[in-house]
């Protein structure tokens, strides 16, 4: 005979400072927990879903990045014309040749972080489907105009449409903003490619070349042209997978926050063990009185783990409610947050809680309640009513 489900309940409402210590503590955990998660994931998103799947991105031999890369103007002219390179409606090529440099840009609030300019010509914006103009318009060439991420417009001083931005030897007039499908070109500022090198005062005018593939291509094929080029000793390789290069470098930060979870987590189930524990001694007399009544050994093991997982999951909803606010509250104050790439320059980051986040939350808000709760209620369990009501 198991004992019905409003006497757990009943006992979390009679003991009501007991349990809201324990939902606290569990909500704790949870807050900690969906806010790493949702960070590790913010950043998998940010650097994983950048790149274009037909894009191929073409560097020099050897170079890790594009900003150690350096490609002639001749190379790009060949390239542009291999076959298997997509074509535009007025039937230019779909090749975009990209130059980067790395300035420092002052943040608003004070200090300095390196941001990657991206030099590039018009036709940045089809090979780069995904970046789309959300306020104002595309740069005019040769004209010192410049259009800005979203991730860093408002983060850095004169980053906002309408602004003057200073870098490098010139001021660049801000004329637009771009968002790019939360992956990490919306934290780049992008100008005229020419401009772009006489300023950075470049004898080799650019990092590297973006070709996209024409529909029904060999991409092995086109890859292997660009390889065995023996011209230039260039390279090609697909840009989802250089970015997915890139993004490896978080791999110990994310192991760094999913061993703090783990922490909070160990730290919480002891908080919840050594409350119901106080909990199994204060109601000695009760349990003896039950055991006497019939209540057989599992039914006490049980109403006590259903107490365990009612204040968990009680921890949870409070936790991810509070996970949520703080999430959008950073992101509106801080504009992101920014983390150092590859590259040495930083990728601005919004902080967004998912589902998966918060599963992953209720999965060790669950775990907590398990183990929190197992080795108080088999003690419970165990209590012969004689030796109950003789110590109560």
């Amino acid at each position: 005979m198991f004992l019905p489900l409003r006497y757990p309940l009943a006992n979390l409402a009679a003991r009501r400072t007991r349990t809201l210590l324990t939902v606290a503590v569990v909500a704790l955990v949870v807050v900690a927990t969906t806010l790493f998660s949702g960070l590790v994931s913010s950043l998998k998103r940010t650097l994983v879903s950048t790149g274009h799947p037909r894009n191929l991105i073409v560097l020099r031999k050897g170079s890790t990045n594009d900003g150690s890369s350096l490609l002639p103007l001749e190379a790009f002219q060949a390239l542009r014309y291999f076959d298997g390179v997509a074509r535009g409606p007025e039937d230019e090529p779909l090749a975009s040749p990209e130059l980067v440099v790395q300035p420092f840009f002052h943040r608003e609030g004070g200090g300095r972080e390196n941001v990657l300019v991206r030099g590039v010509e018009p036709v940045a914006l089809r090979v780069h489907d995904e970046v789309e103009l959300v306020e104002g318009r595309m740069f005019e060439p040769s004209s010192g105009e410049a259009i800005v991420g979203s991730g860093v417009a408002g983060r850095y001083v004169g980053t906002r449409v309408g602004d003057e931005l200073r870098f490098g030897r010139g001021t660049w007039k801000v004329v637009g903003r771009f968002d790019a499908g939360g992956s990490s070109f919306e934290s780049e500022v992008w100008v005229d490619v020419r401009e772009l090198a006489n300023d950075a005062k470049r004898p080799v005018p650019y990092s590297g070349v973006r070709l996209r593939l024409a529909d029904g291509a060999d991409r092995d094929a086109l890859v292997r042209r660009v390889d065995d080029d023996p011209r230039w000793a260039l390279e090609a390789r697909p840009e989802s997978e250089y970015y997915a290069e890139q993004a490896e470098s978080a791999n110990v930060f994310y192991l760094i926050v999913i061993g703090l979870a783990v922490l909070a987590g160990v730290g919480a189930a002891f908080g919840a063990t050594n409350t119901l524990y106080a909990a199994v001694q204060a109601r000695r007399a009760e349990i003896g009185t039950l055991r006497a009544l019939g209540f057989s050994r599992l039914a006490i093991l049980t109403s006590f783990l259903v107490e365990a997982l009612a204040v968990a999951l009680a921890g949870f909803a409070v936790g991810a409610a509070v996970a949520a606010l703080l999430g959008r509250v950073v992101s509106q104050l801080l504009g992101g947050i920014g983390f150092g790439a590859a590259t040495f320059t930083t990728n601005v980051v919004q902080l967004r809680v998912g589902a998966g986040d918060l599963v992953t939350a209720l999965g060790l808000a669950l775990a907590i309640g398990l183990v929190g709760g197992f080795f108080p209620a088999s003690r419970a369990a165990r209590l012969r009513p004689v030796e109950a009501l003789r110590k109560a």
